[in-house]
Parts: structure tokens; sequence; C-alpha cells
């Protein structure tokens, strides 16, 4: 059920078995929308200025991705990975009965996008990735530390949530506290002004001190666990995707300093193999340029959308003309 919240933007709530998965639902609700998934430790607010402009091509759903936003929490003692966000998609398609999905998504957002139109080719018809194109991947010897210091903090931040003698609150501070916090921990790639759409539904008030909020996503996802594909999965999972030709859109900010944007290689080969591939690259963005240059993205994505159409449409009109 959807409750209007403001103009051409409603609340949804999907259950799921552990709860509920929130979002937010820009523009006409009988078509389907693109579904929008945001980064790590984000939420869908990450796209509130962004959505509005795309409403007037096509309506946008976006999702507070389970542990992050309004979203519930996964159940004590599960670790968070990056395949149960996949599972994530496949429960909200189901929720609305869709049989194909569109995906948009922001840094680990379009790195989910991008593996489930690996798994799923079939049943995506546009992927949207928001300066990135999929996760960064660690070198065999290194995996083994890796996992070792995710599963140790995992449990660590398990036995927080159990351990009755911890109180029941994180550390408090001011709003601008919680802005300033934000805007350096993302390396200043948010706009300390922008600041407050993530916050919205990334912070609580205090019960203890009403002046102050505490950070109120799940602890546990900052210790989120990816599977870490070597180069060869990562390029059969491009081949999948390339061999039907799945309209593919990046947006790169040519300010951004997120790692997995020297994958070189995997563009190539996308860019060789995928006729519909599109890398764009805008020359003042930062990791969140979708936030802060809202207007400029926006008007690079309904170009894209424009030319799908186009596509699609003529698809159609080889088909009739075949029959």
């Amino acid at each position: 059920m959807a409750t209007k919240t403001a103009v051409n933007c409603s609340e949804i709530r999907i259950e799921v078995p552990w709860g509920h998965i929130a979002g937010q639902w820009y523009g006409d609700q009988l078509q389907r929308p693109i579904l929008a998934l945001h980064g790590w430790l984000d939420n869908c607010g990450t796209f509130a200025k962004l959505a509005p402009l795309l409403t007037s091509y096509r309506s946008i759903l976006c999702i507070d991705l389970p542990g992050h936003g309004l979203s519930s929490h996964l159940p004590i003692g599960i670790q968070y990975e990056a395949l149960e966000y996949v599972r994530t998609i496949l429960r909200v398609m189901r929720a609305y009965n869709w049989k194909t999905v569109s995906l948009m998504g922001h840094s680990m957002g379009g790195a989910i996008a991008f593996d489930f139109a690996a798994i799923y080719p079939e049943h995506v018809d546009l992927i949207i990735g928001l300066d990135i194109i999929t996760f960064r991947t660690y070198s065999v010897e290194d995996m083994p530390t890796v996992l070792e210091y995710l599963i140790g903090k995992n449990m660590e931040f398990n036995e927080r949530l159990t351990d009755k003698c911890v109180a029941m609150e994180p550390p408090c501070y001011t709003m601008e506290e919680c802005e300033h916090l934000l805007h350096e921990s993302t390396d200043r790639s948010i706009n300390l002004e922008n600041c407050k759409y993530i916050l919205e539904r990334n912070v609580t008030r205090s019960t203890s001190h009403p002046d102050k909020y505490y950070f109120s996503r799940d602890a546990r996802v900052k210790v989120k666990r990816r599977y870490n594909a070597p180069p060869e999965l990562i390029n059969e999972m491009a081949k999948r995707i390339c061999r039907v030709s799945i309209p593919h859109l990046v947006i790169k900010g040519g300010k951004s300093r997120i790692v997995s944007n020297d994958n070189t290689a995997l563009t190539d080969y996308l860019q060789e193999n995928n006729k519909n591939f599109v890398m764009h690259t805008y020359p003042p963005g930062t990791h969140h340029l979708h936030l802060n240059n809202a207007d400029a993205v926006a008007q690079i994505i309904i170009k894209f959308l424009q030319n799908y159409d186009t596509l699609r449409k003529g698809q159609h009109s080889v088909v009739k003309a075949k029959v």
C-alpha cells in the first residue's frame, strides 16, 4: 500500500519474510517504473533530486535495500551479502508481478544491477549505471585476508546486537554534525547541502537527547560480504549481457575516485560487444554526480531512454514486417 507524501511521490512498503522493504515511487504507478538501487550505506534519498526530473518520461521506484534507510534490518546472526540484494530485486518483481525489470543503480546499486542482468538477462530490458559498471575485485592472494576481516567484524557487530550491557542508542550528533560526518565519510563526494537527502532516511532522533540524532542503518552493512568474481567470471557475466544486447548506459563522474572505474578492460569489452552500450563521462561529476548534478544527469538518461524506445519500436516493426 502506498501513501502520498509529496507531489508525484508516494511511500511504499513491500512485505518480506523478515519485515519490509521501504521505498518511494515517483510518477505514474500505473506504468512499470525503472527500479532504482542506491549505493553502499546510502538509501533511496540519493535519488531525491534526480527521480522527479525523469518522471515526465518514466516513473521511478527507488527502494531502500535491506539494512538501509527505512527498510527492515536482516535478523540478528545474519551477514549481509551482495547476492541478498540480487534476491531483493526478485522480491520486488514478484510483489508487482513484473516479468521484466528496468534497472538504475548508483555505485553498489549499479553493480547489483549488473549482476542481476548477467544472471537473468532475459528479464532485464535496460541498465543505467551511475559511476560504476560492477564491483571491484580482490586478488586471489588477498581474498582470504579480506574474508577473515569481514567474518570477524560481522561476528563483532552481531554480538553487540545481543549484548544487553551495551547502550541501546549509538553515538548521537546534531543534524549539522551528521551532515558534516556524511560529507567527510564520502570523501566529500556528496555536496554538503545535499547530505540532507540521505540523512532524512538515515538518522533517528535520540530519545535521550531530543536535539540530537543517531545513524539508524544496520551497522552490519558496513561489512557486507561480496563474492569475489575473478576476471574470467566478470567476462562471462558481461558476455551474457552482450549476448542479448541489453541497452546499457554508464555515466561516470569525471572527478570520481571510485576504484572500480579503472576497469578499462571490462569497459572495452562492453563497447566492442554490446551495440547498445553507451559510456558517458560528465567532467564536473564526483561519485555522487546524480545527486550533485541531477539536471545534467537527467538529460543524459532521458536521451538514452529516448534512443532505447526508438530501438524497441524499430524491433517491433521488424517483427511485424516478418509476420
